[in-house]
């Protein structure tokens, strides 16, 4: 192959190492921040809006590079191989530390956006010394490799390098990749364009770049740990990144030897082994005052519903579907969660589906006589539709005649608008609904939504199997009263194409 050719083909294939690197940063900005505030649309549209226009002004910023294209190229290289690379770890750092981060995202998303599209016009240079063509030639040929290693970048983040790096180590073998591909197209093959003092120079850079983001690789983990720490009050005693979600507990002791076990996802606090109890009473046994031969939970996956469910004798069969099988395996096998949820799942009457509700629910088997919807408050698009119309028509849609509903509603205080969003939802998927509210030390007041599909909205009764901690009839007949300042007021309707739900959580849980 004639060495201009072998050139030009290593040109494009670096375009298209570059192209998937740009992207990998891009996607670990998004997802990082989808773990972290929640609003992965928001965060999407921030990170990609800042990052495109950013690579408008890196363009033009690089023109007058243009003359040294084969140095410029490789200091680009370097530059977004360090911020590109550490963007995650310094991202983290500044949320877990400073309690900032939106500011340093869009300051990260520009700086990487334009050292991104300060790479085109010097490729383009390039090109064209190795052979003069036309500019819509050279265009096509640039834009192809662009566009296609976007597409490895793509799909390698969520299938190589999420799960078997983890987000900080992953953004570090990028940084790495990014390095070594400009360098080694400029001195294979632009040796000749650069000084002696140039190259000796590039080479060290390159040597500290690639040394610095592996001793960030081998220190990764102790980083995050340190990290992590800072956002949890109490000391983290086990913690997992799955697909889906963080998992972490912790776990404190006061002198009086009560022990305090938190189980947090995507940082949001589940339940407080000290209150659980007040929880998960008024979650299960008002629904469970009627029918209860059949019942379906949805969520709640530490089985800490489950331990209520099954203190019926009367109770033939409980389906549990949950998205995570993590969170399963740890409820099922940790011994702090099995003393909680006193070995529910070990239960015979118990059988397990891990799937997503939403998907699992378009396909449901059969109807249930009580459905326990217990799913993690909606601060997340993909959480969101699960507080949607839509959802709640086809969670009615398995109810069995004079069967009986209860979804977790967040609080009617601290995030009232929410809650009564909830509540108009249900009734706009054609359910009869029956609000109350009761006190959770670690929540503060918590709300719930009794439904049903009878002409009259179900009543908060309780006939329990036995004497319960937190509740009986005269409290929770107290429980659906609800101050004047915590009522309805023209509350909207969340759907799928519409979460307002969504926007409500970020604006009540500031």
């Amino acid at each position: 192959m004639p060495v201009h050719r072998l050139a030009r083909v290593a040109l494009l294939a670096t375009v298209f190492v570059c192209a998937a690197c740009g992207l990998v940063y891009e996607l670990s900005l998004v997802t990082l921040g989808s773990y972290l505030i929640g609003d992965t649309a928001a965060q999407a549209s921030i990170t990609l809006s800042v990052m495109v226009c950013a690579m408008g002004i890196g363009a033009l910023a690089a023109k007058p590079l243009r003359r040294w294209a084969a140095a410029a190229f490789v200091a680009v290289e370097l530059a977004l191989a360090v911020i590109g690379g550490l963007s995650v770890a310094l991202l983290y750092a500044s949320y877990a530390w400073l309690n900032v981060y939106t500011g340093t995202l869009i300051v990260a998303a520009a700086v990487i956006g334009m050292l991104v599209g300060a790479e085109i016009p010097l490729l383009m240079e390039l090109l064209q010394q190795i052979r003069k063509q036309s500019a819509s030639g050279a265009v096509a040929d640039l834009f192809a490799a662009d566009y296609v290693g976007a597409l490895l970048g793509g799909l390698a983040f969520p299938f190589l390098l999420l799960p078997v790096f983890g987000q900080i180590r992953g953004s570090l073998v990028v940084g790495v990749v990014n390095a070594v591909a400009g360098l080694a197209l400029a001195f294979f093959f632009f040796r000749a364009q650069m000084t002696r003092v140039a190259r000796r120079v590039l080479i060290a850079a390159t040597v500290l770049v690639a040394a610095g983001l592996s001793g960030t690789y081998v220190y990764a983990d102790r980083f995050e740990a340190t990290a992590q720490q800072a956002l949890f009050a109490h000391p983290i005693v086990w913690q997992t990144r799955t697909p889906y979600q963080q998992i972490v507990l912790t776990e404190s002791f006061s002198p009086f030897g009560t022990t305090d076990t938190r189980l947090y996802l995507n940082g949001g606090l589940q339940f407080s082994s000290i209150d659980e109890y007040r929880y998960h009473e008024a979650l299960v046994h008002p629904v469970l005052a009627g029918p209860r031969r059949s019942v379906l939970v949805l969520g709640g996956g530490d089985g800490l519903a489950l331990r209520e469910i099954l203190r019926y004798p009367d109770v033939a069969e409980v389906t549990l579907v949950e998205l995570d099988p993590a969170m399963i395996e740890l409820a099922r096998t940790d011994e702090r969660l099995t003393a909680l949820n006193r070995g529910a799942f070990d239960d015979p009457r118990v059988r397990v589906v891990t799937a997503d509700a939403f998907t699992w629910l378009r396909g449901a088997p059969g109807l249930f006589d009580a459905i326990i919807v217990d799913l993690p408050d909606p601060d997340q698009t993909s959480v969101a539709k699960l507080y949607s119309q839509e959802f709640y028509a086809m969670t009615a849609n398995v109810l069995a005649p004079g069967a009986r509903m209860v979804v977790q509603s967040g609080s009617p205080f601290f995030a009232p608008r929410s809650f009564w969003t909830i509540e108009a939802t249900l009734r706009a998927a054609g359910l009869r609904t029956t609000p109350y509210h009761v006190d959770v030390p670690s929540f503060g007041d918590w709300g719930y939504i009794l439904a049903a599909l009878a002409p009259e909205p179900p009543a908060a009764a309780l006939r329990a199997p036995g004497p319960l901690r937190s509740l009986d009839d005269r409290t929770l007949a107290a429980a659906t009263v609800f101050p004047p300042d915590r009522r309805a007021v023209d509350p909207e309707v969340s759907t799928l194409m519409r979460p307002v739900i969504l926007d409500l959580q970020r604006q009540e849980w500031r």
